[in-house]
């Protein structure tokens, strides 16, 4: 199967693709795989000969402490059009899991083809290089929300960055959109108690902020939303530019 729409929209929305790097990324070879919510795409550990891209649906990033195998924490979320372990093709080994949440479609690429692109496509390997870049972006704004902002705050920044980053490929737009976590799921990557998260969601709702239903979520009030999050999509690096 071709390469993702998704992904090159992605790029596209940072630089523009010359002919040649388009075609090149349209004629890559990739391996299609479904995954069930709970399951392992990428486990940790392991040292993979291929990186893997999201097509459907929603992964995280999962990281367990030594010695407490059943306790985990979500340190990264991946949507459709992510690259979400390209810095595996550098890495002797993993040190995560990537983990399906909910259904989710993704496509494999062979390290070899990644190789050939490094070898002989000097832009392209800018852009991957800026893949990776905006993932240790997002991951030090993760640090900086759970530092600075209380429940409420901390929840509603975390759904505007993932709006952005969905309405920025094409996958989600009027502002609704798809988050398939459970409370527990979401007590992970925000870091407080199911109770906490119940009582944030409630309080966004009563706000008239957004509406949210099993897994749709509508933003019914942005400014609000942002306002409350102290949100500014700088650090996704949207900004069309030559690199």
């Amino acid at each position: 199967m071709a390469i993702t729409e998704y992904f090159v929209r992605y790029l596209q929305r940072r630089d523009v693709l010359a002919p040649q790097d388009l075609a090149r990324l349209r004629a890559l070879t990739t391996q299609h795989a479904h995954y069930a919510a709970g399951e392992v795409i990428v486990p940790a550990g392991s040292s993979p000969s291929r990186s893997c891209m999201m097509l459907r649906g929603l992964s995280a990033r999962s990281n367990q402490l030594v010695g407490r195998p059943d306790d985990r924490v979500i340190t990264a979320l991946h949507v459709p059009g992510d690259f979400v372990d390209l810095h595996a093709f550098a890495l002797a080994k993993l040190d995560h899991s990537i983990v399906a949440v909910g259904p989710v479609e993704v496509e494999f690429i062979d390290h070899a083809e990644l190789t050939e692109i490094t070898e002989n496509f000097s832009h392209l390997t800018r852009l991957l290089w800026m893949a990776t870049l905006i993932d240790a972006a997002i991951h030090r704004q993760w640090l900086v929300a759970a530092a600075s902002l209380r429940s409420s705050a901390h929840l509603a920044h975390l759904l505007c960055e993932i709006y952005t980053r969905l309405n920025a490929v094409g996958a989600a737009s009027d502002g609704q959109f798809q988050l398939p976590l459970l409370q527990r799921e979401l007590a992970d990557i925000l870091g407080y108690s199911p109770i906490h998260v119940n009582r944030a969601v409630r309080d966004l709702r009563d706000r008239g902020l957004i509406r949210w239903s099993g897994s749709d979520i509508t933003i019914l009030d942005w400014r609000g939303l942002t306002l409350l999050a102290r949100f500014d999509p700088f650090y996704l690096d949207l900004e069309r530019t030559r690199r």
